[in-house]
């Protein structure tokens, strides 16, 4: 069967939202996606944040219009296009600012960044959209002192992470919930950390949080990487993962935790729900976004190679051999050794953001880059 007769097929089947933009399930093994991307539109400035809600995913970032067989077409820092069939959608609200992050949870899509007004309408860095209208909700609106980084939606709750101070005047250190029914702040859910909030995943009752903190709760050695109780905060002690450096993404399994971190070169880890370290892979530039699909752990950064061993040197050079995989890799799940699909990129930032749909059989990376394995598709690409 074509791939478009494939989904042709599935779009009889009714999915859910992912409302994570890094976190997925993997499904069975299944056949890899290609190494070129699907038929989607491009942008003319970064994509910062995707998330697919059923056949649908969700764009934001810094860019002006969305380019659609080299025609612009103006869409404002958000987007949607169809997953199925590569189409730039109608939805099209506007933020005067940055978009950094996005969720999905119904009928709702929640924003995070730097803007200060959404379709017109004055919004301090978050906001809540009609999911097929794009209308800005009139009963969803906060003050935000500091920057959001991270959403998630789960368990009855929007988090939020970055580089919080306060709420609507309430103080908050880096993290905050909000209820999805009401839109009102969580009073209970306020954890404190040292540094700011890189990435958020929810799975199986726990909150992963990533970034650059040290101190969690004022308590030491949950440096980089936690679990939080969804509802009291508290500290998962049950996990207790360590890393080294910064963590800029998360994926969740059943039974693993997947990691894109910083560094010298950069690396993405596997670790048990225990925090024990199943391996790592190591790059010559940082791992900004990681997401998995069947068998497969899917990273993507700034990297131009993956390391043959762990060990780097100066601005993260692989010292003992390399293969070439250009901003962006896929590893196997259950070992982390590099697999052949190369999809490579270009640019100096790469691949900042990705999302998985299982249902699907696809994922979506956004960044800066302007070409995948040398064909010009600009700063958004699916693969299938």
């Amino acid at each position: 069967m074509t791939y478009r007769g494939k989904l042709r097929k599935q779009c009889m089947v009714v999915l859910g939202a992912l409302t994570v933009a890094v976190a997925a399930v993997a499904g069975p093994a299944q056949a890899a996606p290609a190494q070129f991307s699907d038929a989607v539109p491009g942008f003319n400035g970064t994509v910062r944040a995707v998330a697919y809600s059923g056949g649908t995913i969700y764009v934001g970032g810094d860019f002006t219009s969305a380019v659609v067989k080299g025609k612009s077409i103006a869409r404002t820092r958000l987007a949607a296009v169809n997953a199925y069939t590569g189409e730039l959608l109608p939805w099209a609200p506007t933020a005067d600012g940055r978009v950094k992050a996005i969720a999905v949870s119904g009928s709702s899509v929640y924003i995070g960044g730097e803007f200060t007004y959404v379709s017109g309408q004055k919004r301090d860095s978050l906001a809540r959209l009609d999911a097929t209208s794009g209308a800005v909700s009139t009963t969803f609106k906060h003050a935000i002192d500091g920057k959001p980084y991270a959403l998630a939606a789960a368990n009855g709750r929007l988090y939020l992470g970055g580089t919080i101070t306060k709420v609507s005047g309430q103080a908050r250190t880096r993290l905050a919930a909000f209820d999805l029914n009401t839109g009102a702040l969580d009073t209970k859910w306020k954890p404190v950390v040292d540094d700011q909030v890189e990435s958020l995943a929810t799975a199986s009752g726990r909150i992963y949080v990533g970034g650059k903190f040290h101190k969690v709760n004022s308590t030491s050695g949950y440096d980089r990487l936690v679990a939080l109780d969804p509802t009291s905060a508290a500290i998962v002690t049950g996990f207790k993962p360590k890393p080294a450096v910064i963590v800029f993404g998360i994926a969740i399994t059943a039974d693993s935790v997947y990691t894109a971190h910083g560094g010298q070169g950069g690396t993405a880890t596997a670790y048990t729900l225990t925090g024990a370290k199943r391996w790592s892979a190591t790059f010559d530039g940082d791992a900004q976004a990681v997401t998995t699909l069947g068998d497969t752990v899917y990273v993507g950064g700034h990297f131009d190679n993956a390391c043959r061993t762990a060990r780097t040197g100066t601005q993260g050079v692989c010292l003992d051999g390399s293969d070439q995989r250009v901003k962006l890799a896929a590893l196997d799940i259950t070992d982390g050794h590099l697999r052949d699909w190369t999809a490579n990129g270009n640019g100096i930032e790469g691949v900042l953001t990705m999302a998985v749909n299982p249902g699907l059989g696809a994922f979506v990376a956004g960044g800066a880059f302007t070409t995948i394995n040398g064909v010009s598709q600009k700063r958004l690409a699916q693969f299938s």
